[in-house]
């Protein structure tokens, strides 16, 4: 079995994009996720999206997304977990950090003052001891915590705080924990998808549509 290093060390070598990249008509490069290029780039002008806060129902659907999250994590094992993945260079275990991490980021960028890629980059790098199920479900269930405390807590300074954010330009912190919200749960749905597909292992009980209901994941980026 390869070790977590070697594992992403071959799938860097059979050229797996290291970034979420869509490319539209074969010329127009969107990186990340970025809702606001995105959404006329796809012709989803219609979709149902607000960036503009609900701060009780943000805190319900990260309780419930991130809470889907530990659920899958913790019917995995160690072993399941160091996987690689097909949609770039990383392994089960990074995409499930990935998508709890980002959440945490993007409510403590009021006091950091960004969410750039070198604050992802020392997430990453700072997280990387979490490797067991349990030490990741622990891990979200601190972030669900922290967010919802955040949340509501009435901060509005906090809430509309500018920042710079690799995801969305220069958006308030409610604006970044939209957009957040929508990255982690299309990153959910491609757990689910690997669970299925690759692991032959479906989620016993995964974030339902009603779950999802409100929250923008288009199904062209899936």
């Amino acid at each position: 079995m390869l070790t977590d290093e070697a594992a992403r060390a071959d799938l860097k070598a059979r050229g797996v994009l290291s970034a979420p990249v869509t490319i539209i008509d074969g010329s127009e490069v969107i990186i990340g996720y970025y809702p606001k290029k995105l959404i006329p780039a796809l012709g989803l002008e219609d979709a149902p999206i607000d960036l503009s806060g609900r701060t009780a129902w943000l805190a319900d659907k990260y309780r419930i997304i991130l809470g889907a999250a530990i659920r899958a994590t913790c019917e995995l094992s160690a072993e399941q977990l160091a996987q690689p993945v097909q949609w770039r260079p990383e392994l089960l275990r990074d995409t499930l950090v990935h998508i709890v991490s980002f959440p945490e980021l993007a409510y403590t960028s009021r006091t950091r003052g960004s969410m750039s890629s070198e604050d992802m980059r020392a997430c990453r790098e700072s997280l990387a001891h979490l490797v067991k199920p349990d030490e990741i479900a622990d891990y979200a269930q601190g972030v669900i915590d922290g967010i919802a405390t955040f949340l509501n807590s009435g901060d509005t300074e906090g809430f509309d705080r500018v920042v710079p954010a690799h995801y969305g330009g220069e958006v308030t912190v409610l604006e970044l924990l939209n957009i957040i919200l929508s990255h982690s749960t299309h990153h959910l749905k491609q757990v689910y998808w690997y669970m299925d597909d690759q692991l032959k292992q479906p989620a016993t009980t995964p974030a339902t549509a009603a779950d999802m209901e409100g929250i923008f994941t288009p199904s062209q980026l899936i």
